[in-house]
């Protein structure tokens, strides 16, 4: 083989090689609705809870018609269905969870929520659930804050209250750790 030629044969092969991982560098944007975590406690390793949801924004729309409509079931967020792991047994309101991972589905109305947490895992927004896979239900009051959150939002305080936020809509759902 001449040498022009294998120096062509080289350079060709570098240009494909530069060109495969180009394209094998590309990135999706950022998602409309992304992915977040919320966690009891916030920091450390002995965590208690792990909540994994997408956070849909208002844009101008309005909660219980546009989104998350009254009275009828919903994802707790945006995408896949939200992801509530148990790390360690725990009163949800009066009822007793065992450890495990879950999916977590709310059925929002004006003035209360029931917040569902059911053993269907794995769902893109409601598909698959089912009620007789439910693994416990309580229903808590909807209160109004003061100011507007744009972007739906999960936390904990201190004492493991989950606190969920969209626009002036306010709901504590109680946990408590069993010794």
């Amino acid at each position: 083989m001449k040498k022009s030629s294998l120096i062509s044969t080289i350079a060709f092969a570098f240009i494909m090689l530069l060109s495969t991982n180009v394209e094998a560098q590309k990135f999706p944007g950022l998602d409309v609705s992304p992915l977040d975590l919320a966690a009891y406690p916030s920091r450390g390793a002995d965590k208690v809870i792990k909540v994994f949801y997408s956070r849909p924004q208002l844009k101008g729309r309005t909660i219980g018609t546009d989104l998350a409509p009254y009275g009828k079931l919903w994802r707790t967020g945006a995408n896949d269905a939200t992801e509530i792991i148990i790390f360690s047994d725990v009163k949800f309101g009066d009822k007793v969870v065992k450890a495990g991972t879950y999916s977590l589905f709310t059925i929002p109305n004006e003035k209360e929520w029931t917040i569902i947490i059911s053993s269907d895992t794995n769902n893109w927004a409601t598909s698959g659930y089912k009620e007789s896979n439910e693994v416990a239900r309580i229903t808590v009051p909807a209160t109004k804050g003061d100011e507007s959150i744009e972007a739906f939002a999960i936390t904990f305080d201190e004492k493991g209250t989950m606190h969920m936020g969209w626009g002036n809509i306010r709901v504590a759902v109680p946990f408590t750790k069993l010794m």
